[in-house]
């Protein structure tokens, strides 16, 4: 294993692992020494609720931490970390409309979902051209009894600590530069707890409306992204389905709007 630095970009919401229990997918830029951006590093898996609280990452930190190539994922991002050795150097904030962000995001941009293919990567950040529309539709309320039994397992032998499933898929339709059209769910953790947040600290009478209220706000959000921000997509596939990619989490730094300069 190697002593890296990683800037922590996204966080998926935890899934229910047979294998892991519960892990998450953290996606980020391993960075030089020296802080410069090399290539998107996914970092996986991570107990992440689990961990001591000084482990716990927030999105935007930069980390230090032992990690090493996933041999076991021949996707070239796909890492590990030992959890143990993982240290919070900083957190980057907005500051100058997401200056240092972008600086170590965007020279990293792909053009298209066909780009990341063709350069046999499978985790990127792309600006959409053009944003059809913002979608949500219900699924499943429980956990399959696969996952179920992770947690029925989890509660006999240890302390647990309660995952709730969220029974809404949010995404978006899109065009990307190359021209060709998407339809992808969305899987940031941080959207996640805007749906949870916003039903919680609702005070309608009711769990239906308390939900009806959180979905109109978290569409007035995600739809507000295409309107009023620079809004780009963190986007990674799966390992088994290579073909098959999903946002995993939102780039969106205000709009620059170039001052005309009067030729009087």
């Amino acid at each position: 294993m190697q002593t890296r630095k990683v800037l922590i970009a996204t966080k998926t919401y935890p899934s229910i692992s047979t294998r892991y229990r519960e892990t998450v997918c953290t996606a980020g830029i391993l960075l030089s020494d020296d802080e410069k951006p090399q290539q998107w590093i996914r970092i996986y898996p991570i107990p992440f609720r689990y961990m001591d609280y000084d482990k716990r990452y927030p999105r935007w930190s930069i980390i230090r931490a032992e990690i090493s190539k996933d041999e076991k994922d021949s996707r070239l991002e796909s890492f590990r970390a030992n959890h143990s050795t993982i240290e919070i150097i900083r957190k980057i904030d907005t500051s100058n409309n997401w200056q240092e962000r972008k600086s170590l995001l965007l020279p990293l941009k792909f053009d298209s979902i066909k780009q990341i293919k063709e350069e046999n990567k499978s985790l990127g950040i792309i600006k959409p051209q053009s944003i059809k529309k913002y979608y949500c539709k219900p699924t499943e309320r429980e956990w399959q009894p696969k996952q179920q039994a992770v947690l029925d397992q989890l509660d006999l032998f240890e302390e647990s600590i309660d995952l709730e499933k969220i029974p809404y898929q949010f995404g978006y339709e899109f065009t990307d530069e190359a021209g060709e059209k998407h339809k992808y769910s969305i899987s940031d953790w941080e959207i996640m707890q805007l749906y949870r947040n916003c039903r919680d600290n609702s005070q309608a009478s009711n769990l239906v409306a308390k939900e009806q209220e959180s979905l109109e706000k978290v569409k007035q959000k995600l739809e507000g992204f295409i309107t009023d921000k620079d809004l780009h997509f963190i986007v990674g596939n799966l390992k088994n389905h290579r073909n098959s990619f999903m946002i995993i989490g939102l780039f969106y730094p205000q709009i620059v709007q170039l001052e005309q300069l009067s030729l009087f």
